[in-house]
């Protein structure tokens, strides 16, 4: 028995890498490859060629939302990134009392959907907000205005992430040499702490980049008369059933995100190490002027974001805002809303269901791409697969979806509209980085761990669930709330293909600003702010459990 077992591990190891390629192939590759065909097909099905791209190219409206989208994700990108730096330089190279709560203030907006920022802003800077007056020029809020500060809120903490990560990499040593060599502060930041931060730096912008081209959400509420990209190719898929224009403006959204992600690589290539096995934690010294002024300014960011998610969430139980300051439950009701708490109660569904499978699949898909040895090429596509989720925007791969599984010829038709295609396009979506999240951890376990399995005649799959999976339990956790959390929030993708018969939280926020019935959109995006902070204290609770346990399995 057990030497056919051993005899039967090489091709059972084949057909799990084998089998996670295809599940990658059905949920990324092939609706890209449909997108892709799509765009060079007339409305008849016939081919088109680069025609249908030139027809689009030469449409005024469409050139003018390029326009617009560019000029956006630019405006947005120069004002995030330099902020977000600052905000992370003060709390890592400056002294500033509870810096661990000023950082969890900033990330807050990560657990909203990107329509809370601009409901809050329709309530202050609306044509009924209290504060109107200020938003001077045509259309007011509506417009430039709304989106830059929406758009704001929404990619700050995306950016802050990747700066801290950046800036926290800094080796205290070179710090000292500095100062024992004369350095002022200005110095040290102009030698030290800028060139180490620089591929954050370029990593922050091209994300905040991508972000802000593909968002749907702030567009639709405070978008007004500036069309985006986002808001044309929804209307070109669903409002008019262009599916080929559709296509091509989708490819107009990939275009941007592939090239920074090609930039990425490419700065990626050239960046150094900073944080090497000799270097020291950096301590900044005490310097009063310097530690007032990253107090003052970290205070003031943190209470802004906080400010705009928190005016959502008590204007939902503001009886008629801003005439009627009553407080009341009654927007939460739902009762003349579409969706309504089953919206509700299907996201929450969806964002179990997704963290489970997610969880799942990532953390097997990545045992099988890096810690197996059996059929290399298959195990480089897998790798190539599995990054290329982060190149794709969420439109642009909801799009995919809809040419792909809505076809009528194709077998696996009858998910589209349903539940389980959702959580398979949020998998798909998010995987990248759940991906690169388990790598990390599996590339902190020594490979000799499999090397003694084997030697001892133990089936790889035996390892894997005896050592591998204890000691990545606490990443695995990680990654399922990551999950939960995306599916919570997240828009983009399944704008296209949700139905009226599965209904989402987010997605129906949309239908109520729509309805005008902004209080309950401002409601159900509480809910959702409300429901991902739970969970997320509850899986950062059991990720310390869990951690606390491993800790003395280490010991």
């Amino acid at each position: 028995m057990l030497t056919r077992r051993l005899a039967a591990e090489p091709w059972i190891a084949r057909s799990m890498v084998m089998l996670w390629l295809g599940l990658l192939l059905l949920g990324l590759g092939l609706p890209l490859a449909s997108l892709f065909s799509r765009a060079l097909m007339t409305r008849e099905g016939g081919f088109a060629g680069l025609g249908q791209i030139a027809d689009v190219l030469s449409t005024p409206g469409l050139t003018g939302a390029l326009g617009n989208s560019l000029l956006l994700a630019f405006t947005v990108s120069l004002l995030v990134v330099p902020l977000a730096f600052g905000f992370a330089w003060s709390l890592l190279h400056a002294r500033v009392p509870g810096a661990r709560v000023m950082r969890y203030l900033a990330l807050s907006p990560l657990l909203a959907p990107s329509l809370m920022a601009a409901i809050s802003l329709v309530y202050l800077f609306g044509n009924q907000g209290p504060f109107k007056s200020l938003v001077g020029g045509e259309g007011g809020l509506y417009g430039y205005p709304g989106l830059i500060v929406g758009e704001f809120f929404y990619t700050f903490p995306h950016a802050l992430l990747i700066l801290l990560t950046g800036l926290g990499a800094s080796d205290g040593r070179l710090y000292d040499a500095a100062r024992a060599m004369g350095a002022g502060a200005w110095r040290q930041f102009a030698t030290i702490t800028l060139p180490a931060a620089r591929y954050a730096l370029v990593s922050a912008f091209l994300v905040v980049f991508t972000l802000v081209i593909t968002d749907y959400g702030v567009p639709k509420v405070v978008g007004g008369n500036v069309s985006v990209l986002a808001i044309e190719v929804y209307k070109q898929v669903v409002g008019q059933q262009n599916f080929e224009r559709g296509a091509v403006v989708g490819l107009m959204l990939l275009l941007p995100a592939l090239l920074a992600s090609l930039a990425e690589r490419v700065m990626a290539s050239r960046q150094r190490a900073t944080l090497t096995a000799r270097s020291e934690p950096y301590r900044p010294a005490a310097a009063p002027l310097r530690d007032v002024f990253a107090t003052g300014f970290v205070m003031l960011v943190a209470l802004l974001l906080v400010a705009l998610l928190g005016v959502g969430v008590v204007a939902s139980f503001i009886r008629y805002w801003p005439y009627d300051l009553t407080l009341t439950i009654a927007h939460y009701g739902f009762e003349d809303v579409d969706g309504g708490w089953a919206a509700f109660a299907n996201s929450l569904k969806m964002a179990g269901a997704t963290a489970l499978t997610g969880a799942v699949l990532v953390f097997l898909g990545a045992c099988w791409s890096e810690r197996l040895s059996v059929a290399e090429p298959a195990r480089r596509l897998l790798r190539l697969m599995a990054m290329l989720s982060m190149a794709v925007p969420g439109l642009v791969l909801g799009i995919g979806y809809v040419f792909f599984f809505n076809h009528p010829a194709n077998p696996l038709s009858f998910l589209y509209g349903g539940m389980a295609l959702m959580v398979v396009c949020t998998v798909a979506h998010f995987y990248t980085t759940a991906h690169l999240t388990v790598v990390t951890a599996l590339h902190q376990v020594d490979r000799e761990f499999e090397a003694v399995a084997a030697s001892l005649k133990v089936p790889f799959w035996v390892t894997v669930r005896r050592v591998t999976l204890p000691v990545c339990l606490p990443t695995i956790i990680d990654v399922a709330r990551y999950f939960f959390v995306s599916a919570m929030t997240t828009v983009s993708a399944l704008v296209f293909i949700v139905s009226p018969k599965v209904p989402l939280a987010a997605v129906s926020i949309i239908v109520m600003d729509d309805a005008g019935d902004t209080a309950a959109a401002a409601a159900m995006a509480s809910l959702v702010v409300a429901t991902s902070a739970l969970v997320t204290v509850l899986f950062a609770a059991l990720e310390w459990l869990l951690g606390r346990r491993l800790s003395r399995w280490r010991a």
